[in-house]
């Protein structure tokens, strides 16, 4: 379709007080706004005749086979042109990622231009591509032209396992326990792995007496690690974690691991801007999906249940890092729940599946005092029989209510009302902790780092 363009809109609507300035100077100059009208159109005419005897432009999307959450993935639109002739691009977008502008190609000798744009997800679900539009002008710049392709490009938005390799990459190039090469972990754990001569320096507790008396010299047990354990992930999907992160991670942040665990960010790892409005659901399943990774590499095994008025999906604890697939498999399966979460049947249930002592990571969040009491009583009724770790992401909006000066009323009002909120959170964690619940709260984006130095220091400690 040929349309006139905005700076042809421009001078016509200037030719009605051009006749009239010229007609108030002199009568017989009002002719002048008649000719600059003809010449518009004139000038109208020769851009439309040169976009008719242009070639036809042919655009190609060439997309990943997937997104995921929070991360920038690149769409590329493959433009054919048979003339060098300048292109304004616009690629239509349907589905829970951020807006796409515009683009210009300028006129140029090559006939294939790649259009890279840069697409942002903020939810899982499905991204549309259903046309795009290419829209050239003639050479006055009256006239253009805009056409639109049909694409029908859909793909699907999964949860951020790129991250999660990410992150696995680095824990890999560090001397941490459970590296990228799997080995017996001597002189640690609770699993006999063999009988080895006393030597000094060895811990005395470990002297098998019996074995040494039959012997006739010093002989000390040793020990490994302990495979084998049972980590179940307990996912929260009611409207509390639906909703986005309050605030989102700081510009430049690193998707590292957590300097606790000290490791270096490989060479050339990236450093973006995050992505905003991304749900608190999303955050807590890149990390349970990095735990996953880190676990079933270690040797243990991994369930999942997934829980808001009732039980959703559930994964019996299994080994082999083909589960990985499985929980990335349920996970990407989850919807955003408007349904309050009912702590005491989804816990109850899920205690009454596990047959034998499990470390349980229940990932949620609360608001006060009174939203979280059952959940906490909850909790304590499982701590009872197995280990449990509480993951929820730090509510940091709230501490930077303090931050600054309080210049008016409001901004008191706010920051007492910030405070109360700081108190009860600290009164439900205290809660948890005195019932034997391990917690971890941070920021969204070291949630992940997180939670695997905890899973860390409890395989340390041999506390499963």
């Amino acid at each position: 379709m040929i349309h006139p363009t905005p700076r042809a809109a421009v001078l016509a609507g200037a030719a009605v007080p051009l006749a009239v300035a010229a007609a108030l100077a002199a009568p017989s100059y009002w002719p002048f706004g008649v000719a600059w009208l003809a010449i518009l159109l004139a000038g109208f005419g020769l851009d439309a005749l040169t976009l008719l005897g242009r070639g036809r432009l042919v655009a190609e999307l060439r997309r990943p086979k997937a997104l995921h959450v929070g991360e920038r993935e690149t769409a590329t639109i493959v433009l054919r042109r048979h003339r060098p002739v300048a292109v304004d691009v616009l690629l239509d977008m349907e589905g829970p990622a951020l807006p796409l502008p515009s683009q210009r190609v300028a006129a140029g000798d090559e006939s294939v231009v790649e259009l890279p744009f840069t697409v942002s997800t903020t939810r899982r679900g499905a991204v549309c591509f259903p046309q795009v539009w290419l829209r050239t002008r003639g050479p006055l710049s009256l006239a253009a032209q805009t056409r639109r392709q049909s694409l029908d490009v859909e793909i699907v938005v999964l949860p951020n396992v790129v991250a999660v390799r990410r992150q696995a990459l680095v824990l890999s190039t560090t001397d941490a326990p459970l590296g990228a090469k799997p080995q017996h972990q001597k002189g640690s754990g609770s699993e006999f792995e063999a009988l080895r001569d006393y030597a000094a320096g060895l811990d005395r507790r470990a002297i098998d007496w019996k074995h040494s008396a039959r012997h006739g010299k010093l002989l000390c047990k040793e020990f490994q690690t302990e495979r084998n354990h049972h980590i179940v992930l307990a996912l929260d999907t009611g409207h509390l974690m639906a909703e986005p992160t309050m605030e989102e991670p700081s510009a430049g942040v690193r998707e590292g691991l957590a300097p606790r665990m000290k490791t270096a960010s490989p060479e050339g790892a990236r450093m973006e801007e995050p992505v905003h409005g991304i749900a608190k659901l999303d955050h807590v399943c890149t990390a349970l999906l990095l735990l996953s990774y880190i676990s079933l590499k270690a040797g243990d095994r991994v369930g999942l249940c997934t829980f808001d008025a009732r039980i959703g999906s559930y994964l019996a604890p299994s080994a082999g890092l083909s589960v990985m697939a499985r929980v990335q498999n349920a996970l990407a399966t989850v919807e955003y729940s408007t349904a309050e979460t009912n702590f005491t049947l989804a816990l109850a249930e899920l205690g009454g599946r596990l047959t034998r002592r499990s470390l349980i990571v229940v990932a949620t969040d609360f608001v006060d005092t009174v939203t979280a009491d059952l959940m906490v009583k909850n909790l304590g009724h499982l701590a009872s029989h197995h280990l449990m770790v509480f993951l929820t992401p730090a509510n940091n909006a709230l501490a930077k209510q303090f931050g600054g000066n309080l210049g008016n009323v409001a901004d008191v009002a706010r920051a007492v009302v910030a405070n109360d909120l700081l108190r009860e959170r600290r009164a439900v964690f205290a809660r948890l902790r005195r019932l034997g619940v391990s917690c971890v709260e941070a920021p969204v984006e070291q949630l992940g780092p997180e939670l695997v130095n905890r899973y860390l220091a409890i395989k340390a400690r041999d506390l499963i």
